[in-house]
């Protein structure tokens, strides 16, 4: 599927969720972002996020028992520092055996080459980058032979256009180049303080199907330039992934290549964090959780053939995993995402996803509404209940299913789009 790059900075189409940031310097990441040709047209297609004096991270992976040779690379990187992630589109390197891992330690070898000549060229103390601490990220076909030889033949172009000051040109084309069947560029920003000093935090992200939550999805990257070991960064990513990138689901398929990092360049002298549950950590923790749950909803709100952005709501469950449960069935059930397409408020599907869940409800409690207009009420439809008032909130972008299911205090909340014939035009035509 093509992307139109030419007028994506001018555009004036509507957002269902508002506007790019704008996300300007950040210390401590520079970033490259050229067409190797991977799409046999002139779209970026490789990015590169480099990090001069290095930089702490953390992942979390797809738990797909298929993974991409990309994330066995990265999982046997042991250092908990690292000088460059690549990031190719086009091609997932899965299911490409031991050429296409042989073919990461190729590039790795060769970027370390050029990486290397440029510390010498840029810095006055100048040092190896190894190949061990280069990561990857690949996404796009699965099974199809890795192109090895474009992506080295273009390591010299790519380490050329390194850009050690960044604007929000210079992270949108980022955004851009990450993309596959995306229709929109993803990109989040916060500002906060750990103690008394003000960090930033940046993010990126592409996702518009294969998406449902198993540890991470889709593909995000968050920089900050605050002093964090990778302990505390792999703690923080861990807990706040949950109700973040493990809350959306487009279509209920879990990816081969799923990948979600934080990378920390420590530009900023921070007061020292020794563990997360450091008050002086506390605004930092509530500001990635908002990073990362703007660029979930990014990608949910632009899941593939999306014409409305959905939030399914689940409250006062037994626990939070039934409360999961009920929130999901909800939004993986291709009869809900259908009857929002169609405007149609068929309560009965919602209905019928909340009793499939397997999660004991209390009938005598039950509530479900639509927005603020409610439907279901001690199991049965409501009295107040108004089909035409509910067929106008239909129309809207965005759609709001809350449920009660009266079994406890725990609560849930999902996100996710509608299902159209675009979506099914999108993926008969994947490969095309």
């Amino acid at each position: 599927m093509a992307i139109n790059f030419g007028n994506i900075f001018t555009s004036h189409s509507k957002s269902k969720l508002g506007d790019f940031q704008d996300l300007d310097h950040l210390d401590g990441v520079s970033i490259s972002t050229i067409s190797a040709n991977l799409y046999n047209n002139q779209r970026d297609d490789l990015v590169m996020f480099y990090f001069r004096k290095g930089a702490e991270y953390a992942s979390v992976y797809t738990q797909s028992k298929i993974i991409s040779e990309n994330i066995k690379w990265n999982l046997n990187i042991k250092n908990k520092k690292i000088s460059a992630l690549l990031v190719n589109t086009r091609n997932a390197n899965t299911f490409t055996g031991k050429k296409g891992y042989q073919a990461l330690r190729d590039i790795a070898e060769e970027l370390s080459i050029k990486l290397s000549e440029k510390q010498k060229k840029d810095e006055e103390s100048p040092e190896k980058v190894r190949p061990d601490r280069i990561i990857f990220s690949s996404t796009g076909t699965i099974g199809e032979k890795f192109p090895v030889d474009k992506i080295k033949k273009n390591i010299p172009e790519l380490v050329e256009k390194i850009k050690y000051t960044q604007n929000k040109y210079v992270w949108t084309k980022a955004a851009l180049g990450i993309m596959t069947t995306d229709l929109v560029p993803k990109l989040a920003m916060e500002e906060c303080k750990i103690g008394s000093t003000t960090v930033k935090i940046y993010g990126i992200a592409k996702g518009s199907g294969m998406i449902f939550p198993n540890m991470a999805t889709t593909l995000g990257f968050i920089f900050t330039d605050a002093n964090l070991s990778a302990s505390i960064l792999q703690k923080l990513l861990k807990k706040n992934i949950e109700t973040t990138f493990n809350a959306i689901t487009c279509d209920g398929d879990t990816s081969t290549n799923d990948m979600v990092s934080i990378f920390s360049t420590g530009a900023v002298k921070n007061s020292k964090i020794k563990t997360i549950n450091d008050p002086k950590l506390e605004e930092f923790d509530l500001a990635l959780h908002s990073t990362l749950l703007n660029l979930a909803k990014r990608v949910a709100a632009d899941g593939e053939g999306a014409s409305k952005f959905i939030t399914v709501q689940v409250n006062n469950a037994k626990t939070q995993e039934d409360a999961k449960k009920v929130a999901f069935s909800i939004a993986n059930s291709p009869l809900v995402k259908t009857a929002i397409a169609g405007e149609d408020c068929n309560y009965g599907r919602v209905l019928m996803a909340i009793g499939k869940s397997n999660v004991q409800i209390n009938l005598n409690k039950l509530i479900v509404k639509f927005g603020d207009i409610k439907i279901i009420e001690k199991g049965q439809v409501s009295n107040l209940f108004n089909e035409i008032e509910a067929e106008e909130y239909m129309r809207g972008e965005k759609i709001e299913i809350y449920v009660d299911i009266g079994t406890g205090k725990k609560n849930f909340t999902a996100y996710t789009m509608d299902f159209t014939k675009k979506y099914i035009e999108i993926n008969a035509d994947y490969r095309s």
